[in-house]
């Protein structure tokens, strides 16, 4: 299974402030830049328990009809009414072999500790990043520790009118 990252982080690297706070991304989402067609190429989107809880704390659920597998350990969680959402536990390699099983070939990998555990497993082929013209100071940032150096291919850069700038890598070799 191919698993991509799309994601917006601030100039220095922070995708939430320190409380999960989104309140600096553009409200709108900004310009067009290339998410709905990105979604529409996966067929699964796998997040983390707190990624899971500010979702639900926006005005609609942004996954549409996708299946979305929320990892976790927090027991009685509950999906929105008309979401495909399932919870499950377990590392990295188990979720990829889990889904690749029931015929999943192309996830979304969404949340700061699940996008790190996902590409310290080596489970993460690309990532779409989209740098947000603003400093942030401190907050969860998009990487962390890895086992060793994850070298990377540039794939392509744009930039927008509102500042954003997105790249896009895929893992090198």
């Amino acid at each position: 299974m191919n698993a991509s990252v799309f994601i917006a982080t601030s100039l220095d690297g922070f995708i939430a402030r320190p409380d999960g706070g989104l309140d600096w991304l553009p409200a709108d989402g900004g310009e067009p830049h290339g998410y709905d067609e990105f979604i529409a190429g996966v067929d699964a989107i796998v997040i983390g328990r707190k990624t899971f809880e500010i979702v639900l704390s926006f005005d609609a659920w942004p996954y549409g009809t996708k299946p979305v597998f929320v990892l976790t350990h927090t027991p009685g969680l509950k999906a929105p009414e008309g979401a495909r959402c399932e919870f499950m536990s377990g590392s990295p390699p188990e979720i990829v072999a889990r889904l690749s099983a029931r015929g999943f070939t192309h996830a979304c990998v969404d949340g700061g500790v699940t996008i790190q555990g996902f590409l310290a497993a080596g489970l993460i082929q690309r990532f779409i990043i989209t740098r947000i013209p603003v400093l942030l100071g401190s907050g969860i940032p998009l990487f962390g520790p890895l086992p060793g150096d994850v070298r990377l291919q540039h794939v392509a850069t744009r930039a927008f009118p509102s500042g954003m700038v997105q790249s896009e890598y895929r893992i090198a070799g």
